[in-house]
């Protein structure tokens, strides 16, 4: 009787989360007025009615919304590779490496947690802007200045990120050093340890940092807002806007919000035991 409360406890978690994901994935199978006139009862997160598949295709009819969901994947993955790259090295060298100073540079990552992407965004913009990179020109490449609207650009703010370097750097500083000194009598320089010692120990850090990379890549809205304008070219969330500017259809918003939310959804799922372990360790140990 005493896990009772604590039973009823997480299965209103459960509700409290839960309800408003069910209640957008059966409104995007039903026609506005259905979605209004199913509110005031449980036919709202309930199949019934006038079902259909009408407001999917709407979507692709509206906008070129699987161009929009290449270019997240793309932009997504490519974000989480090289956000594992940089962080981990990152947090390899502050927490293998022995140097004078590394501490400091640790809380000075750690601080920069608590200013928010807003505060830079525009200096950001500028500085971008004024970058130079190469473009192939016929058989020519040429140095140009610039990377607004281009699909790098939308990379760039997500691959060094201050929390996963600091689970990186809980997570290493947990795999004994004496693993270190054994693959250095096998010849092994900073790189082969980082390569075939800590790397291949850290499963449940990359999958935690792989998603928390992934997440602000996939739900990015104002920082491509700022800087892409070509349609070909914009990511998934920037597609949302599509629907609030003429005949708002609520049937169709719903079906779009499940299209981009569900793969999250199932990527967490699929992660969510090496997630918490990784945030748990990283609470405890250091």
């Amino acid at each position: 009787m005493k896990a009772l409360p604590l039973q009823l406890g997480r299965a209103l978690l459960v509700v409290v989360f839960a309800f408003p994901i069910v209640f957008m994935v059966i409104s995007s199978l039903k026609p506005d007025a259905q979605i209004f006139a199913d509110l005031s009862s449980l036919k709202a997160i309930l199949p019934v009615g006038d079902v259909s598949l009408d407001n999917y295709r709407g979507v692709f009819e509206r906008v070129p919304a699987a161009r929009f969901l290449v270019n997240s994947v793309l932009i997504s993955a490519v974000t989480v590779v090289l956000g594992l790259v940089i962080n981990s090295m990152a947090a390899f060298a502050l927490s293998r490496m022995r140097w004078p100073g590394r501490r400091v540079v640790l809380a000075a990552i750690i601080a920069t947690l608590i200013v928010p992407f807003e505060t830079f965004a525009l200096p950001l913009v500028w500085w971008v802007n004024k970058l130079p990179w190469l473009e192939m020109h016929g058989f020519q490449l040429q140095l140009t200045e610039g990377w607004l609207d281009t699909y790098h650009v939308q990379v760039l703010p997500f691959l060094a990120n201050a929390f996963s370097i600091y689970l990186f750097y809980q997570y290493f500083t947990s795999i004994p050093v004496e693993l270190d000194e054994a693959a250095r009598m096998d010849g092994a320089g900073w790189f082969g340890i980082y390569r075939r010692v800590v790397m291949p120990l850290s499963g449940p850090a990359i999958a935690t940092v792989a998603i928390l990379t992934f997440l602000p890549a996939w739900n990015s809205y104002l920082w491509p807002l700022m800087v892409v304008q070509s349609e070909e070219l914009r990511p998934v969330m920037v597609g949302i806007q599509y629907f609030f500017q003429l005949n708002v259809s609520w049937g169709q918003i719903m079906a779009y919000s499940s299209m981009i939310t569900v793969p999250v959804l199932v990527l967490f799922v699929a992660f969510q035991r090496a997630f918490i372990g990784s945030i748990a360790a990283a609470g405890v140990k250091g």
